[in-house]
């Protein structure tokens, strides 16, 4: 039999896993549940190109890097404005099925931690939140002890001739690395004399800000639509989300911004 558009995609099974609970059924949970299964394919898209760009970088590759940083870049743009649909859903209307997602909440993301893994970020309830999932529990376990991006960064700054040392990982609450003058210095180097190289640097601080820009938007999507009010996952809520908000990326491509 022919490969067929619905059979290649799997539609059938894929228009299947849209599972309202609420009873008798809340329109708006079927927004809910597509909006968030979108963001875990994205996710998924996300960590794999993470892993084709930490190879390049690897190999000191600087337009294929860039091309693949270019596509993460536009996922991440395509995330935030996801946001925007969500909100068209008001409290009253979240909170006519909020009770039925029971302890299950975004927090409890493994996807989204192996990508905060792989950025450098760290915290106690990364591996904590899946202690009950034993095959999430390890995919995590083994993100920790992978290359980072900035680690990867370093790397191929080392394959184009700058003498970059390897970040040391000092902290296990929060950003891996701190911030490294003479690694600073490297990089005002390569914006002063190398363009090619340069433009990979700025796409990197694009994903940072990306980063934040989306950590900014959840928070102020989670607030507008619950308040104060403690998260489903037994997090603190918008408290929770506020205190991951201006989490740099990489420090030392901002610091030396002060230095040109």
């Amino acid at each position: 039999m022919d490969i067929t558009y619905g059979k290649y995609l799997k539609i059938d099974e894929l228009l299947e896993l849209q599972q309202p609970l609420s009873d008798p059924e809340e329109h708006d949970e079927m927004l809910f549940i597509v909006i968030h299964q979108v963001y875990e394919l994205w996710f998924k898209q996300i960590l794999h190109e993470f892993d084709k760009l930490r190879a390049e970088l690897k190999k000191g590759e600087t337009w294929t890097s860039s091309k693949t940083m270019d596509r993460i870049l536009t996922i991440l743009k395509t995330m935030v404005a996801q946001i925007d649909v969500l909100e068209t859903m008001t409290p009253l209307e979240f909170e006519s099925f909020r009770s039925f997602l029971q302890s299950a909440s975004g927090f409890q993301s493994a996807q989204f931690r192996e990508v905060e893994i792989l950025c450098g970020l760290r915290s106690p309830h990364i591996l904590k939140v899946h202690k009950d999932e034993p095959e999430n529990y390890k995919k995590l376990q083994n993100r920790l002890e992978e290359l980072t991006l900035w680690e990867c960064f370093c790397i191929y700054l080392n394959e184009r001739g700058y003498d970059v040392s390897k970040p040391e990982r000092n902290n296990e609450q929060g950003l891996l690395y701190d911030p490294n003058e003479r690694t600073q210095q490297v990089l005002l180097d390569v914006m002063n004399n190398d363009p090619e190289t340069a433009l990979l640097c700025e796409l990197f601080v694009d994903f940072d800000e990306g980063m934040q820009e989306w950590r900014y938007r959840h928070v102020k999507m989670v607030e507008r639509t619950i308040g104060n009010k403690k998260g489903t996952g037994g997090s603190s809520g918008v408290d929770y989300l506020r205190g991951t908000l201006h989490q740099r990326i990489f420090p030392d491509l901002w610091e030396m911004r002060s230095r040109i």
